[in-house]
């Protein structure tokens, strides 16, 4: 083989090396490189994925927040209810017992009332005859309130109550009215007063006569003239038409 040959053979068999070579080289560059890209797009993949998972944690983080902070309000708020059902009830079992002493009340109050209004009439039968026609009246009128079905218990006592304190008024107070009587057996229009419950006089519309009620036996009685100007006085004191003065009247001795 002549040196020629052998030149273009080795030359040849260094470029094969050659290529063959740089073959080798390349394909562990390019499988690094793939297998980089591959890692990164995994890392990526996973990266996601724990991003995602994070975002699930915390937002199941803030609705178990949510849940144990509606829970505290609900216990709160259950125990609130609680003690309300439980007032509700104390107050239900107090009204209850209320109840049960007021009809107990009402039993008793009852049978008091007509007792009140029997001593009531008996009281004004018995007293001078102040205004005697008004203060009869009032004492029917209270035994009709008593069998008014309308008409509630504790109204009918309150009245009840306020006819006793009109008696009682009659006691303190001095007062005047005209109105017809029968005196000596002739019927009469006059001024009447009381001083109280110590004297109930009478004195003619002339200003001549004067009367006096005489308690014990049950009747009026004729007055001298020396009374009839403090009467006269004693009346206009009573309508506030004079000034309160000392007078002089015929009173009986109380029993």
């Amino acid at each position: 083989m002549s040196k020629m040959k052998l030149s273009l053979v080795a030359s040849a068999l260094v470029g094969a090396v050659t290529f063959a070579g740089s073959a080798l080289a390349a394909d562990p560059l390019e499988q690094l490189q793939a297998a980089e890209t591959t890692i990164n797009k995994a890392a990526a993949k996973s990266q996601t994925k724990i991003n995602r998972i994070q975002e699930q944690t915390q937002e199941m983080a803030l609705e178990y927040r949510d849940v144990v902070d509606t829970t505290e309000i609900n216990r709160v708020y259950n125990d609130h209810v609680a003690k309300l059902v439980a007032a509700q009830n104390a107050e239900i079992a107090s009204l209850e017992a209320q109840i049960a002493e007021i009809e107990n009340t009402k039993r008793n109050v009852v049978p008091l009332m007509y007792r009140m209004i029997d001593m009531l009439e008996q009281f004004v039968q018995a007293d001078i005859p102040i205004k005697l026609e008004r203060r009869t009246a009032r004492v029917e009128k209270l035994r009709e309130l008593m069998v008014n079905p309308n008409v509630s218990t504790s109204e009918k006592y309150r009245q009840v109550l306020e006819a006793y304190e009109i008696e009682k008024d009659y006691g303190t107070a001095m007062e005047a009215w005209e109105a017809t009587e029968t005196f000596d057996g002739q019927e009469i229009t006059a001024d009447f007063v009381h001083v109280g419950r110590i004297a109930l006089i009478a004195q003619s519309k002339d200003l001549k006569n004067a009367w006096v009620w005489n308690n014990n036996t049950r009747s009026w009685e004729k007055l001298g003239d020396e009374y009839l100007k403090d009467i006269t006085l004693t009346i206009r004191m009573a309508r506030k038409q004079a000034p309160l003065e000392l007078i002089k009247l015929p009173i009986f001795a109380a029993e």
